[in-house]
């Protein structure tokens, strides 16, 4: 069922609209999880990435292998990982690109800006809630 009128849920315009979404609507496309101490801590269950936060990859072939986050590379919606690089043909080393889908934020790099982002997006979640509860009797 079609949730909103404004919204297409045609697939040809989906990906369209995201693979030429502009730079700052990539930094929210590029979200992750956070891990369930921080999101018992801040009440937000996820969050965009950012250079310096500390993750936890849950899928692929680096499950379960922690590190920095050294880059976001908005272009190829890709994180690049500190450690986690392959080595190419002719020796170099290469940083991985992972997909921030399969990351868990477990250390976020705070600042005000992102100390004001988490208020935020707490108070959102706490008004939806709320209408939930006033709606849930309704049928």
């Amino acid at each position: 069922m079609k949730y909103s009128t404004t919204v297409s849920s045609s697939r040809r315009k989906s990906r369209k609209a995201h693979f030429s979404a502009h730079s700052e609507a990539r930094r929210k496309l590029m979200s992750s999880n956070l891990s369930k101490e921080l999101q018992a801590r801040y009440g937000v269950r996820s969050m965009p990435v950012r250079k310096d936060d500390e993750v936890l990859i849950s899928r692929g072939m680096f499950k379960t292998r922690e590190g920095k986050v050294t880059a976001c590379y908005r272009k190829k919606f890709v994180v690049h990982v500190a450690n986690i690089t392959r080595e190419k043909a002719n020796g170099a080393t290469v940083p991985v690109g992972i997909q921030p889908s399969s990351l868990i934020i477990t250390k976020l790099k705070m600042d005000k800006d992102r100390k004001a982002a988490l208020e935020r997006k707490k108070r959102g979640a706490g008004s939806k809630g709320a209408d939930d509860v006033a709606m849930a009797n309704v049928d």
